[in-house]
């Protein structure tokens, strides 16, 4: 019997167990592929009952409770004084920030020392009955309107020395209360004179009546170009941020703003809905917001104003597109409670079904 070489057989027997592994290995691959597809299809069942269902999303913007405002100036003038600091509570009719007036205060004085003069050329001429009333009513709201302008400075000087130099809050609220104690006597006054106005048969005014009516226009108008140098906070709120700074140039305009004004009792988010999805908003649907700063929270909010139009997108959206491939329709919705979000900040906002309205929020 010939005798096989030995590396020959151990080459066979390699070849051999190669081919019967190959074998075994080919008939267990289908229950195995099978149990991996099987586990893959469990796993994406999951994922699609734990993924919500939601009728629109969106990318917004949050907002105090009734938007961001930029204050800017009414004139062109200096900075001179900026009084509001970042965090600021205000009131309506606080000052934020002083403009230079300088150069008003002459013109002032001049216009008031005008109509001193002119006052006493018409009383040299005397007046009776309707003629008699309108003058004393006239005098009189000149008065109160006098006084409220003294008062809007005694004021103004209360409050600047309570924030620069923790001057008495007590003073502040007296001078408060004095101003608007004015500004109810003004229109008062006011309601008067038209009252005798209206009256038939009232003579016409006389020619030293006119001309004191005309000095006393010119101190009104002085007197306004001065506050129009005064800044002040439009209603109660809170300053965002100060960008005013003594020495510059403020300006009439949008974009040359010196303070951000909101009132962040409340918030608001601005969400910009994309066209094929605007027939599945409506105001009253509720919504869940989310941001990234705060991973694990959703907050929840009630639409409350659709725009009746589309138009631009002002939000950037993230991933490549860009802003202005898709027209969008703006949607606001106020936020439940007081969340701890930023004015600011990028959310992605999510509106409920009619029928998932009181569900859960599913992350």
């Amino acid at each position: 019997m010939a005798k096989l070489d030995p590396t020959v057989s151990a080459v066979v027997a390699a070849a051999v167990a190669a081919i019967v592994a190959s074998v075994t290995l080919n008939q267990l691959a289908p229950s195995f592929s099978g149990g991996e597809a099987q586990a893959d299809n469990v796993h994406a069942a999951d994922g699609l009952a734990a993924r919500p269902v939601w009728a629109a999303s969106a990318t917004g913007r949050v907002e105090p409770k009734d938007g961001e405002v930029r204050i800017s100036s009414e004139v062109p003038a200096r900075v001179s004084e900026v009084i509001a600091g970042t965090n600021d509570q205000v009131v309506a009719g606080d000052l934020l920030v002083a403009l230079d007036s300088e150069d008003l205060l002459p013109k002032l004085s001049a216009a008031e020392s005008e109509a001193d003069v002119r006052v006493l050329e018409r009383d040299e001429e005397q007046a009776t009955g309707l003629a008699l009333e309108r003058r004393n009513a006239e005098d009189k709201l000149n008065d109160s309107e006098r006084s409220l302008f003294r008062a809007r400075q005694a004021f103004d000087d209360a409050y600047r020395a309570a924030k620069q130099s923790g001057g008495d809050a007590n003073a502040v609220k007296t001078a408060r209360d004095k101003l608007t104690e004015a500004g109810k006597n003004v229109v008062g006054d006011r309601a008067a004179l038209d009252t005798v106005l209206a009256k038939p048969n009232l003579p016409k005014p006389t020619r030293l009546e006119s001309a004191l009516w005309v000095a006393r226009t010119d101190i009104a108008q002085v007197e306004n170009a001065i506050e129009k140098t005064r800044v002040r906070a439009p209603a109660n709120g809170t300053i965002l941020n100060v960008w005013a700074k003594v020495g510059e140039m403020a300006q009439p305009s949008p974009d040359a703003a010196l303070v951000l004004f909101g009132d962040i009792s409340s918030l608001r988010v601005r969400a910009e809905v994309e066209e094929r999805d605007v027939t599945k908003i409506r105001v009253g649907q509720r919504v869940v917001v989310r941001a990234d700063a705060f991973p694990d929270k959703d907050f929840e909010g009630t639409v409350t104003q659709v725009a009746p139009a589309l138009g631009s997108p002002r939000i950037t959206t993230r991933g490549p597109r860009r802003p202005n491939d898709v027209e969008v329709l703006e949607v606001l919705a106020a936020l439940d409670g007081t969340p701890p979000l930023m004015t600011g900040m990028r959310v992605d906002v999510f509106f409920r079904h009619e029928t998932s309205a009181s569900a859960a929020p599913t992350r």
